[in-house]
């Protein structure tokens, strides 16, 4: 897969509350988990986030509660990919389980900045900063981890796999 978006850059400790705001986990919708994607930390970000955008991140990206709304809320607001130097582990697991991409490369992340146009190919872990030029490399997804990608999630794989609708 390859994405190609605009950078919203974040610090470290991004929690999963912030991503979305338990205030709205009274609904399971993704367009509206998606309006109030990271409200409380940047609150012009879904006016700014375009389909195809990515976040970049220092550590420990999704920390906190263990809500599969986090990811729903970044993807359905347009997000493709994620690249942080690290993810907590039930976020990593969670968004692949959403069909959300995500990469963990610390070189990339100290070097890209905000609004940064990236590419990114999951085949080869290819990360380009168009902007810059510079590129890195992260670890590439295995391939049931990119079926799983590929399809919307796990769910959709499985019904895909099974012949049912998604």
């Amino acid at each position: 897969m390859q994405f190609k978006g605009t950078v919203h850059r974040y610090g470290r400790d991004i929690d999963t509350d912030v991503i979305i705001p338990a205030r709205y986990l009274n609904t399971s919708d993704p367009a509206e988990l998606a309006r109030h994607c990271l409200e409380d930390l940047d609150t012009g970000f879904v006016e700014r986030v375009r389909p195809g955008d990515i976040i970049v991140a220092d550590e420990n990206f999704g920390c906190g509660s263990s809500r599969e709304h986090a990811p729903i809320a970044i993807k359905t607001a347009g997000v493709d990919a994620v690249i942080a130097k690290s993810f907590a582990r039930i976020f990593y697991r969670n968004a692949i389980n959403t069909g959300l991409a995500i990469l963990e490369c610390p070189e990339a992340v100290d070097a890209i900045a905000d609004g940064d146009t990236v590419s990114v190919d999951t085949e080869t872990g290819l990360i380009t900063d168009e902007t810059t030029g510079a590129t890195f490399t992260a670890q590439p997804f295995p391939p049931f981890i990119a079926e799983i990608i590929e399809a919307g999630g796990l769910v959709p794989r499985w019904q895909k796999k099974l012949g049912k609708e998604a």
